[in-house]
């Protein structure tokens, strides 16, 4: 899978492509990652590529042109640009955006980019939560990580997909490590014991206790509610 990122500042990104989980999927050729600058397409002489907007306003505005042919000099792509407009992003599109073969991202700056690029050339528009960055590289490299870890061999273990947070809209389980007291602080005493079934449904049902508590608007969404067996949801309520 191969991400282009259009951005002035490509810097910004490419050391995250160089060590662990996404280095590796570098390296192994499991996903491709391709730098865009618009100054390399801008008209301008001075290499200028930012305006002030028509109509006044404070601040700069990327210009459509160097946008535009940067976009034109790509091969068939689904492009995608960070903006207070766009739909939440979450991990079903991450999901859904890993079954596609060329992604790129247009990575705003200034006061964001020329309206007509988005009217006429951008397939999807996202927003990552209600707060204001100073470009829009942060959030590209948010859905980009989420996008690859989806991807078919970028994880070490694919399985462990299954159990993390925000699938079926659960929050994952509580987890712990060695050693099972730490600062007078015990494991829950049912991990110890080695009874993977009774593990699996307690950690559901901790699961289910925890985004109850913390995302009661998650909680709300859960697909089949109804499906929780009458005793689960009395340990849940009880909080295990």
């Amino acid at each position: 899978m191969k991400f282009n990122f259009i951005t002035l500042f490509p810097n910004l990104i490419k050391p995250y492509f160089s060590d662990s989980i996404l280095g590796r999927a570098v390296d192994s050729k499991f996903i491709e990652i391709d730098f865009i600058n618009p100054r390399d397409f801008t008209a301008d002489k001075h290499l200028k590529v930012d305006e002030y907007m028509i109509g006044g306003g404070a601040g700069l505005l990327m210009q459509a042109q160097p946008i535009m042919d940067a976009l034109n000099s790509l091969e068939k792509t689904r492009t995608i640009y960070l903006t207070p407009v766009g739909k939440k992003f979450t991990q079903n599109d991450a999901k859904r955006l890993s079954k596609i073969d060329n992604i790129t991202f247009i990575c705003g700056r200034y006061e964001g980019i020329d309206e007509r690029v988005i009217e006429s050339s951008v397939n999807e528009v996202f927003c990552i939560g209600d707060f204001v960055l100073t470009g829009g590289e942060l959030g590209a490299l948010c859905m980009c990580d989420a996008i690859s870890r989806n991807l078919k061999g970028v994880l070490g273990n694919s399985s462990s997909l299954d159990v993390e947070s925000f699938e079926e809209n659960l929050l994952e389980a509580p987890s712990f490590t060695k050693p099972n007291v730490y600062n007078g602080m015990s494991v829950v005493s049912a991990f110890l014991k080695g009874n993977h079934a009774k593990i699996h449904v307690l950690k559901n049902n901790m699961a289910l206790c925890k985004t109850r508590f913390f995302r009661p608007d998650l909680y709300q969404k859960l697909k089949s509610p109804k499906n929780i067996r009458k005793k689960d949801e009395k340990q849940i309520y009880r909080g295990i």
